[in-house]
């Protein structure tokens, strides 16, 4: 998949895990905004764990979310995941 591992994915990517309250609520802003995105758990992938290392300067922070454009949020609160998400669509 050429879309993980980079800050210039084709689509949104939330690297996350399946335990990580801050994940699950980010998942369902996804949902309530019907944005589509690759979600990955940096549990089961240690290259993607290293990469949200790399991203935030060597913490494990999740979620951590790529967009094409190149941006980063890390666990955004619900509003500015709400109005990134609003935004990334009015680009699309």
């Amino acid at each position: 998949m050429n879309d993980l591992y980079t800050l210039q994915p084709s689509q949104i990517v939330l690297y996350g895990t399946s335990w990580c309250g801050d994940c699950r609520r980010a998942r369902q802003i996804f949902a309530q905004m019907n944005i589509p995105y690759l979600d990955i758990d940096i549990d089961s992938d240690r290259q993607a764990e290293a990469f949200i290392k790399q991203i935030n300067r060597g913490n494990r922070s999740v979620p951590t979310i790529v967009f094409p454009d190149g941006s980063t949020l890390t666990e955004p609160d619900n509003l500015s995941l709400s109005n990134k998400l609003n935004h990334y669509r009015q680009l699309a």
